[in-house]
């Protein structure tokens, strides 16, 4: 038996995974992070949630503290205007109305030492009370009684004038007075207010100027003088480092939990499988599998699989080895046994030749030639069977049927001397089964043609049929043409043979009367 070279080992094709399917490493980073994620985005919501709930308190107070201030503001800024409007009135109708302009500084008297004062003059501008102030007479808003003006820096003028414009008078009210107003104390965090008209701006209490990453809560509070509006503000919680880090810390901790979980699993499992599937990829059938590479393997399951593997290959090895011997010897049996055949069947040959010369009449002469050709046909069968045994491919019908026909030459009879056989065989290999049926089918439609008509040429060819993996075997000759003496042969003797020699063939044999051809159709194994 022909040796086969031994060849890379090789996963078979439903263990090879999908190109479509994710790796165990990205199978781990994909759970591990999914799981991970959700606790990091927990810590990352509770720490938003703790924030977000300081925001709230800081606006709880800074809209107490918004509201206390314009009241205080209001209520102080309206009383005074309205003893002013009471003043401006009564000297509007008598310029020399003094108790008036008295109860009008008794009302600024307390208010003059943080720098407030008023000033009240007739349509002319002459002063009828007050002290002179720089500022001019503001516009009232559209609507309202009283007008304002901011003082960058200094101050609120406010001013109201009589019905029937006689009298007008304006009160100044310091940066210090205002600053006066607001409650500082009150509130457990520093408060910045700011006083805002038609978008020019008078700080009361100004706050320091904060980081980049500060914030500031505002609240807007209308006073309602003169389109006045107080705005309140306060430090939020600010983004701090603290802050930041509770925010970034559990995303850290998640990348640096997936990332060391993916080191550990790659270095622990997936990087030694790979060296073990490598060393299991250069397997060749016979060795005993080197696990080296895979003794240091970190994990003690792998370097378990890389022993159990090498166990199998030992196991594998010695049972190859074991296989190789047998096969030796069953190689030396086969070629002892087809040696005591052939020596058998010439043995059996030179039996019948020595009987024939010793027959002492034709008929007996013509059995023993019969008999011999269909001996000589099985042991050209066997030679060829044996010599083409070690290389296995089947028997090489042009070959042997060459031979069969030399031999069968051989053996005519007298009669029959100048017989000619001509070959058309292609080189088709067959096995050894359908050889010897082919062989005998062959010698039987020969002797069949010689039996009818001695000085008959006979053709026999060979070719590839339509269908791939079979062949066609056609014997012609003048002698098989339909005759009485053909139809007496076949019912005789040669009919049933040939019929089961087709059996065992398994196709029907075909005889064409018209032209004396046979024909059947064989199987093949293969072309030379």
């Amino acid at each position: 038996m022909a040796s086969v070279p031994p060849q890379d080992f090789e996963a078979p094709e439903r263990l090879r995974p999908a190109p479509h399917r994710l790796t165990t490493g990205a199978k781990l980073v994909l759970v591990l992070g999914s799981t991970l994620f959700i606790l990091a985005a927990i810590a990352v919501f509770a720490t938003l949630q703790t924030t977000r709930l300081a925001d709230s308190e800081a606006s709880g107070r800074l809209r107490i503290a918004a509201n206390e201030d314009a009241r205080a503001i209001a209520v102080e800024l309206m009383g005074d205007m309205t003893a002013l409007r009471v003043a401006v009135r009564a000297m509007g109708q008598d310029p020399l109305d003094m108790p008036s302009c008295a109860r009008a500084q008794g009302v600024f008297a307390q208010q003059s030492m943080t720098g407030a004062r008023f000033l009240i003059t007739d349509r002319s501008g002459k002063t009828l009370c007050g002290d002179p102030l720089p500022a001019a007479l503001p516009t009232p808003v559209d609507g309202s009684p009283i007008g304002a003006d901011v003082l960058p820096g200094k101050g609120l003028v406010l001013s109201v004038q009589s019905q029937d414009g006689r009298a007008q008078a304006r009160a100044f009210f310091s940066l210090p007075f205002l600053q006066s107003l607001v409650d500082q104390s009150s509130t457990a965090s520093p408060i910045e207010s700011v006083l805002e008209l038609d978008g020019e701006l008078l700080p009361i209490h100004q706050l320091p100027r904060q980081g980049a990453l500060a914030r500031m809560k505002s609240m807007r509070t209308e006073l309602g003088i003169a389109g006045l509006v107080l705005r309140t503000s306060t430090p939020s919680a600010p983004i701090t480092s603290s802050l930041i880090v509770a925010l970034a810390l559990p995303l850290l901790m998640w990348l640096a939990a997936v990332v060391l979980g993916w080191f550990i699993v790659d270095r622990l499992l997936i990087r030694p499988l790979r060296r073990l599937r490598a060393v299991v990829a250069t397997y060749r059938p016979g060795e005993v599998l080197d696990i080296s590479q895979v003794e240091a393997a970190p994990a003690q399951e792998i370097r378990d699989l890389a022993d159990t593997f090498e166990a199998i290959t030992r196991t594998v090895a010695t049972h190859e080895a074991g296989l190789a011997e047998g096969l030796v010897r069953q190689t030396k049996l086969t070629r002892e046994v087809h040696h005591r055949v052939k020596n058998n069947l010439q043995v059996i040959s030179s039996l019948i030749n020595f009987h024939a010369r010793g027959a002492t009449g034709p008929e007996a002469m013509a059995a023993y030639s019969s008999i011999q050709r269909r001996v000589d046909a099985l042991a050209v069968v066997h030679r060829h069977h044996f010599a083409e045994l070690e290389e296995n491919r089947g028997l090489n019908l042009r070959t042997m049927i060459g031979e069969l026909a030399a031999n069968i030459r051989a053996t005519a009879p007298e009669g029959a001397a100048g017989i000619g056989i001509s070959l058309d065989v292609a080189p088709l290999l067959v096995n050894q089964d359908v050889a010897v049926a082919v062989a005998f089918l062959v010698t039987e439609t020969i002797e069949l043609a010689m039996n009818c008509d001695p000085a008959a040429q006979i053709r026999v060819a060979i070719k590839p049929a339509e269908q791939e993996s079979r062949a066609v075997v056609r014997v012609i000759s003048r002698a098989l043409v339909e005759t009485d003496e053909l139809r007496h042969l076949i019912g005789k003797r040669y009919g049933r043979v040939m019929e089961g020699l087709a059996r065992q063939l398994r196709a029907p044999l075909h005889h064409d009367p018209l032209t004396g051809a046979y024909e059947i159709a064989i199987p093949i194994v293969g072309r030379d």
